[in-house]
């Protein structure tokens, strides 16, 4: 592991950080990815990212929020998230988003929108998962410890998208939309 990866690790662990970083880095992250037209995210150089775009759960409206993940079996077919919102008291806004539109929601993953469908991970999935996420990226032991909620681990999985339910990628991927949390 690269020494400016241990760094990044520590720090991303602190309160410091916690209390920072959901106002600093999606706003960054949007403003990149709008300028590069989808082919940057500052924040994917530390980890891999995409950006989400899901209706609001109470609103409706597309909201866009730059996420790190851990692409699974090296595929452009599924994802993971970890809603650990820096290890923050509650759950990020875009978890109760893709709980209420699972089948609504669309990735940016390297400059191409993809439609894809959330699965909230549960029991033993989600402990061989975590796991795997710790492994990944081991800050997320710190965010949980400092939280009596259970961290959300979400499954997007590609699907095949007939343009029957309108999610055709362009609403809000342009980074304009307003995300609901971190």
């Amino acid at each position: 592991m690269a020494p400016g990866v241990r760094l990044v690790q520590k720090v991303s662990s602190t309160r410091a950080f916690a209390r920072i970083a959901p106002h600093v880095v999606p706003a960054m992250d949007r403003a990149v990815h709008r300028l590069t037209r989808g082919k940057v995210l500052l924040s994917a150089q530390m980890l891999p990212g995409l950006i989400l775009t899901v209706p609001g759960a109470r609103s409706g409206r597309p909201r866009t929020t730059p996420l790190a993940c851990m692409p699974e079996n090296g595929t452009e077919q599924s994802w993971i998230l970890v809603g650990s919102n820096f290890g923050r008291t509650g759950h990020p806004a875009w978890t109760a988003n893709l709980l209420a539109g699972p089948d609504r929601a669309v990735v940016n993953w390297q400059g191409r929108d993809i439609p894809v469908r959330a699965t909230l991970l549960k029991g033993a999935e989600r402990e061989a998962v975590w796991r795997t996420a710790l492994k990944f990226w081991p800050p997320y032991a710190t965010y949980q410890a400092r939280v009596e909620r259970e961290i959300r681990l979400f499954r997007l999985e590609r699907r095949d998208d007939s343009g029957a339910d309108g999610a055709d990628g362009a609403d809000g991927v342009d980074g304009v939309g307003r995300a609901d949390g971190g």
